[in-house]
């Protein structure tokens, strides 16, 4: 492909990092990284564990202490995305304190189907909701696979996932196809940009729902699958944001690495990649980490020359981890070690790992890296064939 060729090259500019901490080691990180994730659990019931970014909305509750709060989506994303990581981790089934705290998440994430802004009718604008669609799918269809789901929370579970997988097609982009978290305001119903940052993950939450005997709408996924590949350009790189009939141009290459990674291992999971397009992605990576690293826990969001944002630090390095297990044996050990190697530069000294400046968000940013350091032990995604 001519494409690739150029960021296959990229791996012999990459120099050779200092070795990764040994096996035994990661693996008591990823301990202690848990250990720490069951005491940042919180909320009502105890059991979320929201995502915190500079977004906030409106507190419906007139007597609420906080005039502006994080929003539902953030909530349940968040919470998702580490009781998958708490799941995942070694240890789970012998640790009773592990299980009750998936299970209150799970009862956190079924239940928020029925808060009113979970709700799929709604204004556009930037609304997050739809993240918590992705990963509450993802959670829920992790537990179903595992046949881990607390059996007095199955038939919730069930309705949630029938829930967030219908409310995630329901808002796909009109004429763009894919998904956008920030999109202009009014209707629903008016074309958009099209976002390969958050395309790539709800493409891969609705192949992992059909796996599972679901019932997914080809065109709906098809439509996805057009717009992740009409936001590539010759360097490789993948753009910000694309919309039907418009030419992309590129020149952010390192800001684009994160997107990268999810945009070839979502197709190449569909049959419309190949191994050198992800191999070239994860070789960006590791080029290009330096300028992730510059912006992680820093101010600000999309900042010059690159517009690298600091949550897209851990966001990276779990696709990356993800894009990893689709090379070929061979090949995976040495990209596995340069990856342990540069998140345990960035561990901080309370063994947790956190990209944004503030201090909740640990959970996302330990949860990311967990499940990084995991994924050699995990099944290959689910992929998907055109009907």
């Amino acid at each position: 492909m001519l494409l690739a060729a150029p960021l296959v090259a990229l791996s012999l500019l990459v120099p050779r990092p200092a070795a990764a901490p040994p096996e035994d080691a990661t693996a008591e990180q990823v301990d202690a990284a848990v250990e720490a994730l069951l005491g940042m659990q919180e909320g009502a019931g105890h059991g979320e564990w929201p995502y915190e970014g500079v977004y906030r909305v409106a507190n419906p509750d007139p007597k609420g202490e906080e005039r502006y709060i994080i929003p539902i989506g953030y909530r349940v994303g968040g919470t998702s995305i580490v009781g998958s990581a708490v799941f995942l981790a070694p240890g789970y089934a012998a640790s009773a304190e592990r299980r009750r705290a998936v299970e209150r998440a799970v009862a956190f994430v079924t239940s928020a189907v029925d808060d009113p802004l979970m709700d799929p009718e709604y204004e556009s604008g930037y609304d997050v909701r739809g993240w918590g669609y992705i990963y509450a799918l993802d959670f829920l269809l992790l537990l179903e696979r595992e046949k881990a789901v607390p059996k007095e929370h199955e038939a919730a579970a069930r309705r949630a996932v029938d829930y967030y997988l219908a409310s995630l097609q329901q808002i796909e982009i009109p004429q763009s196809g894919g998904w956008n978290y920030a999109r202009p305001s009014g209707p629903l119903t008016q074309p958009a940009a099209t976002s390969p940052f958050m395309t790539g993950p709800a493409l891969q939450a609705l192949f992992a729902a059909k796996a599972q005997g679901y019932r997914v709408d080809p065109e709906v996924v098809a439509r996805g699958l057009d717009a992740l590949e009409r936001g590539r350009v010759d360097s490789g790189e993948v753009i910000y944001s694309t919309m039907a009939g418009r030419t992309s141009r590129g020149g952010q290459l390192p800001g684009s690495v994160g997107r990268m990674l999810v945009t070839e291992t979502t197709l190449h999971l569909a049959g419309r990649g190949d191994l050198s397009r992800v191999r070239g992605a994860i070789d960006a990576f590791l080029v290009h980490w330096e300028w992730l690293d510059q912006r992680r826990a820093q101010s600000g969001t999309h900042v010059a020359p690159y517009g690298v944002a600091p949550y897209y630090f851990y966001y990276a390095h779990y696709y990356c981890a993800q894009a990893i297990e689709q090379l070929p044996k061979q090949e995976r050990a040495e990209y596995r070690r340069r990856l342990r190697q540069r998140l345990d530069a960035v561990r901080l000294e309370d063994g947790t790992w956190n990209d944004r400046v503030f201090p909740r968000t640990a959970n996302y940013g330990t949860a990311c890296s967990v499940m990084a350091l995991g994924w050699p032990e995990r099944d290959a995604p689910a992929g998907w064939e055109a009907e």
